[in-house]
């Protein structure tokens, strides 16, 4: 069931990425701009470890569960640390047309997709660490039990 969880977590999460991929805007105002250039190779390597993931369980859970963290540590990095110590100008005017929860002229507050997207990467983060956590405890009961 765990597994079925994390496997529903990451598919939203690569679906939500995918935006990332092809851009989307309503009325004029920018969701998330196309940056299949940019981002386009870690949408790549996130699809193949998401499939190792299901196909090659016993090490894609832990080649995930790295990805994850690796990428949750990247956006934070990336723009919760912007929030926390100051944006340059060129954040703020790179991101100045994007749909925002609170918007703010001074501080750089995360757009809703970024803000999705960490929440979603987390939430997946989390489920692998679980699952991670709960599947060796099971191998290490059956191994006990024979």
């Amino acid at each position: 069931m765990i597994k079925k969880i994390c496997f529903v977590s990451n598919l939203c999460l690569l679906l939500w990425f995918f935006l990332d991929m092809v851009g989307v805007s309503f009325n004029g105002y920018i969701l998330v701009t196309r940056a299949y250039k940019d981002d386009g190779i870690f949408f790549v390597l996130y699809l193949i470890l998401l499939i190792w993931f299901v196909y090659k369980e016993k090490s894609g859970k832990y080649l995930l569960t790295g990805w994850l963290f690796i990428w949750f540590l990247a956006q934070v990095l990336s723009h919760w640390y912007f929030t926390i110590f100051g944006p340059s100008q060129g954040k703020m005017n790179f991101f100045a047309d994007t749909i925002k929860l609170i918007s703010s002229p001074s501080i750089y507050i995360p757009d809703l997709y970024h803000i999705v997207l960490h929440i979603l990467i987390l939430i997946a983060l989390i489920c692998m660490i679980i699952y991670c956590i709960i599947s060796r405890k099971t191998k290490e009961v059956n191994r006990i039990k024979i």
